[in-house]
């Protein structure tokens, strides 16, 4: 199981602390420090069965001043995801062949 984690965030930290508490061993990734590669990101996007556009955040500063009103197709917004992991929603958690996203922490417990 891996978590794409930012510690500052807290739903992240929710998040992680289920999984701590429900035994599960985790690979912690924080991604703004290290973020997934376009393949990683790509997979990750299609196990959440969800577009790249969904997966943006759309309130954080740089989205609204650079990308907002941009229209790019999806290899292109994981790409600029990739650039700015700022823009990644989080947390994103992966364990084998499912993924969620952490908002709100308790969808990781479909993963048990």
């Amino acid at each position: 199981m891996k978590i794409f984690h930012n510690p500052r965030c807290s739903k992240s930290r929710q998040t992680l602390e289920l999984i701590k508490n429900s035994g599960k061993q985790v690979e912690v990734i924080e991604y703004l420090d290290t973020p997934p590669t376009f393949e990683e990101l790509k997979s990750i996007i299609n196990l959440l069965g969800i577009s790249p556009q969904q997966l943006l955040r759309k309130n954080e500063t740089i989205f609204k001043e650079q990308f907002k009103d941009k229209s790019y197709n999806e290899d292109e917004w994981i790409r600029v995801m990739i650039e700015n992991p700022k823009l990644i929603e989080r947390p994103i958690v992966v364990d084998g062949k499912k993924a969620v996203l952490g908002r709100p922490p308790e969808n990781v417990l479909t993963l048990f």
